[in-house]
């Protein structure tokens, strides 16, 4: 029995035994209304409405403190004496590797084709929204992480949630806590396994197929699928043994590098078009409120790139908060603040790069999908985008799509290794039996497709936004009484009252040391 067989007959086992709960939980995750003409997924407007609320509540936070957060990346308020594993940069890279990746290339080129160009303007909106939430989420990840007695760290909704609902409403919020905290332990880990590991692995290598010749190509066979998936498992096991500060290493060189090449990429494609950049613009604002052949017209447009953004930049469904919480600082709301700028690089930067590269660069697969029944390829379309300018792009957006898989798959075996450990214990024995089989699905996210799991994986993320979210509203108070105090530290630092020797420990009553 040939090595394909074996994989296709696991593929449709295991695809045939989930695909009712599968198709369940999508149509109740994923549950649409029609709205002037179009569907909208109700989880869409569930995490944009946390955007605007958090938005408000916080007085435009990711405006007006945006100069604050770089500073605090660059290190200008760290405090020596600090908890924690990693230096804000190294949280922030490890937190963006895990959101950065091929919806930033495919999932943006389906929504420019679906929603037309207006929908970049939408997708930007959300992204500048999603700030505020990720900067509650995080910050409530730093304030109850804990801190065990080896010096490393693990925090996340499953920390949060439980130790925050009794810090609010003591022994009346204990029990609910506890739910919350397995249910969020049990959802990121699913996730981990198949969305932030099987599926990046998957991708990464159909791309390199369709550069290597194809099916009948150097990798095309099941023996080309293997060694892949073992290049893959055998680097992402090596950089889990080293725990976040190894995974910080990597991404922190790792990401800038994909970002810098992408982006690169982008705006050579900009440059060359440089007289269609106004008209471009132009474009992208006037079908926001005036779209030409778009479903459900503005409504549609603007459902199109809120959808993007939110699936793209992961705010309010509480992964972010486990890698962030990793960082040294005293001060819980200072990570909060770095955190914000994660929307802004995955959704205002990268997303709209490859957006506006597509308008402008107009390639005829892009004109073709906007056609009524169209099918859409998403990453066809960005590549041909570049085509116009570079007929070698394929091998750079191979580069650039197992660049951000890596990093999406290390970060994510850091959250999954998190509340693995919440749920199991954190005995040598439990983690060692996660990694194994954290890199076992790396092998098999070559070999399977697992769509029926991918997309039951996608399902359950969401449904953690929802106890997410309803748990950032319930702790909203205890997020802006950090964010006065570490704005008070700043000032005091900033007129010299204080140094980064003072010890001010206030804020550190509730992180717990365990073993």
């Amino acid at each position: 029995m040939s090595l394909d067989s074996i994989t296709q007959t696991v593929d449709e086992a295991v695809s045939g035994f989930f695909e009712p709960i599968a198709t369940w939980l999508e149509e109740v995750v994923f549950y649409s209304v029609p709205v002037g003409g179009t569907a909208l997924p109700l989880i869409v407007a569930w995490l944009v409405i946390a955007g605007l609320v958090f938005t408000g509540w916080f007085g435009f936070v990711q405006v007006r403190k945006f100069r604050l957060a770089i500073d605090v990346v660059r290190g200008k308020y760290d405090e020596k004496g600090s908890a924690g594993e990693v230096n804000h940069f190294q949280a922030l890279t490890a937190a963006v590797s895990g959101t950065v990746g091929l919806g930033n290339i495919a999932g943006v080129a389906v929504a420019v084709s679906i929603g037309g160009p207006g929908a970049t303007f939408w997708m930007i909106l959300c992204g500048l929204l999603a700030m505020a939430t990720k900067f509650v989420e995080v910050t409530l990840g730093v304030k109850y992480r804990e801190v065990h007695a080896d010096g490393t760290v693990s925090g996340g909704p499953m920390h949060y949630l439980p130790k925050g609902l009794v810090d609010r409403f003591g022994k009346k919020g204990k029990t609910l806590g506890k739910v919350l905290g397995v249910l969020a332990s049990f959802m990121i880990l699913f996730f981990g396994l198949f969305g932030g590991n099987l599926f990046q692995v998957n991708q990464s290598y159909a791309q390199l197929v369709s550069v290597t010749g194809g099916e009948d190509g150097l990798m095309g066979s099941s023996a080309g699928a293997l060694f892949f998936g073992i290049l893959i498992a055998a680097l992402v096991g090596i950089v889990l043994l080293g725990g976040i500060r190894s995974i910080a290493n990597v991404t922190s060189k790792l990401v800038p590098a994909m970002a810098g090449i992408y982006i690169a990429a982008c705006l050579v494609v900009i440059l060359v078009h440089v007289t269609a950049v106004p008209a471009a613009i132009s474009t992208i604002i006037e079908e926001a409120f005036n779209p030409e052949g778009v479903a459900g017209g503005v409504l549609g447009a603007l459902i199109v790139g809120f959808k993007r953004a939110a699936f793209s930049n992961e705010a309010g469904l509480g992964s972010a908060p486990i890698a962030h919480s990793a960082v040294k600082t005293k001060h819980p709301a200072s990570e909060g603040l770095v955190a914000l700028l994660e929307p802004f690089i995955d959704t205002v930067v990268i997303c709209t790069m490859t957006a506006l590269t597509i308008v402008i660069a107009n390639p005829a697969s892009w004109a073709e999908a906007r056609e009524p029944g169209a099918s859409v390829e998403g990453v066809t379309i960005t590549s041909d985008a570049f085509g116009t300018v570079m007929p070698w792009f394929p091998y750079i957006l191979t580069i650039a799509v197992m660049l951000f898989a890596i990093s999406t798959v290390l970060t994510w075996g850091y959250y999954g290794l998190k509340a693995w450990t919440h749920l199991f214990g954190r005995s040598k024995a439990s983690e060692l039996t996660y990694k194994v089989v954290y890199t076992l699905c790396a092998i098999a996210g070559s070999l399977l497709t697992l769509q029926t799991l991918i997309a039951m994986a996608d399902a359950v993320l969401f449904m953690l936004a929802v106890i997410n979210i309803i748990g950032l509203y319930l702790l909203a108070p205890v997020v802006k009484r950090e964010l006065n105090s570490f704005l008070e530290f700043v000032r005091a630092r900033n007129a010299g009252e204080t140094d980064a020797n003072d010890a001010d420990d206030e804020d550190q009553e509730s992180v717990k040391t365990t073993v």
